[in-house]
């Protein structure tokens, strides 16, 4: 299995669109948008999701131990439609909650690139990514590897390749 790190090649205009989600916007524009939503403990199965044109993210977990966290979802499309991106994140920067289980995925797209985080970049913080064994990228998804993932998530970034084609 290829690292998450080195999967295909990521062009400038999709780490344009990575950092542009990667900071919430307050006003939404038409090529991009950002959601707030609650991930809650429980040990149930929940899944959030958004949509941009033909294209959706989806997030499944399942958490257990604290109370609900507030997180967001960012999805956006490059100028040129070829690429499709989807940031799930708390802003707070560490989730307190233990995940069971997660995936992401990206429906009408092929990932090119994705990473995990147990700790994201937030009050003088630096990001902290999962181990590459302790999830997996598919074609289409991003999941925790079971036996393997330490059950910390604070962020997921995942960027597609959509089958847009020039008329």
């Amino acid at each position: 299995m290829e690292s998450p790190k080195t999967r295909g090649v990521v062009s400038l205009s999709a780490l344009l669109v990575l950092v542009s989600l990667c900071v919430p916007v307050s006003a939404s524009s038409d090529r991009t948008k950002t959601v707030e939503f609650n991930v809650k403990p429980g040990g149930v199965v929940h899944t959030f999701s958004q949509e941009m044109g033909e294209y959706e993210c989806l997030f499944t977990y399942a958490s257990q131990g604290g109370t609900n966290e507030q997180w967001l979802m960012s999805v956006g499309l490059s100028d040129d439609d070829r690429l499709f991106s989807c940031s799930v994140w708390r802003p707070q920067g560490k989730s307190y909650l233990f995940f069971t289980q997660f995936k992401a995925e990206l429906k009408g797209t092929k990932i090119e690139y994705a990473n995990a985080y147990s700790q994201t970049a937030a009050a003088g913080q630096s990001d902290v990514p999962l181990k590459p064994e302790e999830f997996t990228v598919g074609d289409s998804t991003v999941t925790h590897t079971s036996g393997k993932f330490n059950a910390q998530l604070s962020k997921l970034t995942a960027i597609g390749r959509t089958q847009h084609d020039e008329l």
